[in-house]
């Protein structure tokens, strides 16, 4: 079970394979997990459920993952949801836009294994309950 101040998450990837992995990965340790198929999707159902977590790709045909992180910040109501980035963009620079240019609370290349995204998950949970 999730011990977490995190227990619903939207994963927006344009991979419906990888979406039922994490989906049974974190559904199996008691998180709430609903799959968007896609940039403009998931900005739709993350602006509609408000979830505590959002793991987004980076890489979608339709709305690219900066896209939707970008129009998430722009809006009081979603601008502190985090954002764990996964994605097959491992170049080292990449990492650094995403984790000290842009600001997102984590970012896991592909592959990973399922501890590093619980780890991750774990690591932003305690940083919000020290915030609140």
């Amino acid at each position: 079970m999730a011990i977490s101040s995190i227990n619903r998450i939207i994963y927006i990837e344009d991979d419906p394979d990888m979406i039922d992995l994490i989906t049974l990965i974190l559904t199996r340790r008691g998180f709430t997990v609903k799959g968007a198929k896609g940039g403009v999707q998931g900005l739709e159902l993350v602006l509609s459920e408000i979830p505590d977590l959002v793991l987004l790709d980076l890489m979608m045909p339709d709305l690219d993952g900066w896209d939707v992180y970008q129009q998430m910040k722009a809006q009081a109501k979603t601008r502190n949801i985090p954002v764990i980035v996964i994605t097959a963009k491992a170049q080292a620079i990449d990492r650094v836009l995403g984790l000290r240019i842009a600001k997102v609370d984590d970012y896991i290349c592909k592959p990973f294994s399922p501890n590093e995204l619980i780890a991750s998950i774990d690591r932003i949970s305690q940083k919000n309950r020290i915030q609140v």
